[in-house]
């Protein structure tokens, strides 16, 4: 089965930004949407997509069908249209918890496809205005198990991959353990930790004082609580065993503070600090590690374009790029991932001979 049409039913953030990236990658697809008015009409006029879906029950007529809505609303029209669906007709959704909606299908008589889907990338803020043909690039796409045994998962894969994504593999509710960890409880970390420091003394804000690790690690503390509500919700128990382990964690250093045990302090430090290099360098999370250059970059008209420039008439591919530090009147740190080792060198060499200094 090729798929050749495709319905988005929630055109926000990764809904806005699926349409974008496929109809960038593939402008012959047939891209729907149901969405409201005003933001059908945008994506309308800027040709991320084709037509406009008047129900979501339109968008049954598609190869391949997007939830891309909060979790509650995703819910209650998966059931509804999992009995709907034609053979060889795919449904998939994006939500952060998966074990509910594999349970749905199960539970259902059924035609088509059900592969349950989960980019691990997203912003602060949310709705089409924000949405990035880009968002996905090099980002994990946690797909379902049970549809590698699907015989149309090669073309939703392909499909993926055309997001810029890297697909991997999870059972559902192993995806909600490890989801609690490294996705939910961060979020609920970041809001306790702003709230916790949000003090004042002697009318002076702590905030004043606070600098860019502060600001890093409570940067998903402005999320919009309506989306996560239903998340921690449906993903309860393993937020909260999650949650138990980071408790015992704070209290063993707590202890070993007030004991002065410094010793097991600088054990805790070392077992991070190794653990810390398990984790991809992207903060989209790569499967594959990326290699990277830390370039200086001076402060001065044109020199971005110059050294992304450089590159590209060599052929050589930026996977992705933060700026990491940045003096103004002096210039800043880009730190530049490539796909490899040697990819990383050619680029090292180019930039070098173009006057960049590389860290």
């Amino acid at each position: 089965m090729e798929i050749k049409s495709v319905s988005i039913i929630g055109l926000g953030l990764i809904g806005g930004s699926i349409a974008k990236a496929l109809k960038n990658a593939m402008p012959h697809f047939t891209i729907s949407a149901f969405d409201i008015e005003e933001t059908l009409t945008k994506a309308i006029s800027e040709g991320t997509i084709d037509e406009k879906l008047h129900s979501y029950r339109d968008a049954l007529k598609s190869d391949l069908i997007f939830l891309c809505l909060p979790v509650d609303s995703t819910i209650k029209i998966f059931e509804e249209l999992v009995q709907e669906l034609k053979p060889n007709q795919i449904l998939t959704d994006v939500c952060s918890v998966k074990s509910v909606f594999q349970e749905i299908w199960e539970s259902k008589q059924r035609n088509g496809f059900y592969i349950g889907g989960h980019p691990m990338t997203g912003k602060e803020k949310g709705g089409y205005e924000n949405s990035d043909p880009l968002l996905f690039e090099n980002c994990i796409y946690i797909i379902g198990e049970s549809a590698k045994e699907y015989p149309v998962i090669d073309e939703f894969v392909k499909l993926i991959h055309r997001l810029g994504a890297r697909a991997a593999y999870l059972n559902p509710k192993v995806h909600d353990i490890i989801v609690a960890s490294v996705s939910h409880l961060p979020q609920l970390v970041s809001v306790s930790l702003i709230n916790s420091a949000g003090l004042k003394e002697n009318n002076i804000n702590f905030f004043d004082y606070a600098a860019g690790g502060f600001r890093d690690m409570t940067r998903i503390a402005a999320s919009d609580f309506s989306i996560w509500e239903p998340i921690i919700r449906k993903n309860n128990k393993n937020i909260i065993q999650a949650i138990d382990n980071f408790i015992n964690d704070l209290e063993q250093m707590k202890k070993n503070i007030a004991n002065g045990s410094f010793d097991k302090i600088a054990e805790k430090f070392e077992s991070a600090r190794i653990k810390r290099d398990e984790v991809p360098k992207s903060t989209k999370g790569f499967i594959h590690s990326l290699v990277d250059l830390y370039v200086f970059v001076k402060d001065e008209p044109g020199v971005l374009a110059k050294l992304t420039t450089s590159l590209f008439e060599k052929g050589i591919n930026i996977k992705d790029i933060e700026l990491l530090k940045v003096r103004e009147g002096s210039g800043g740190t880009f730190r530049i991932s490539f796909e490899n080792e040697a990819a990383a060198q050619t680029a090292k060499q180019i930039l070098s001979s173009a006057g960049f200094k590389i860290a």
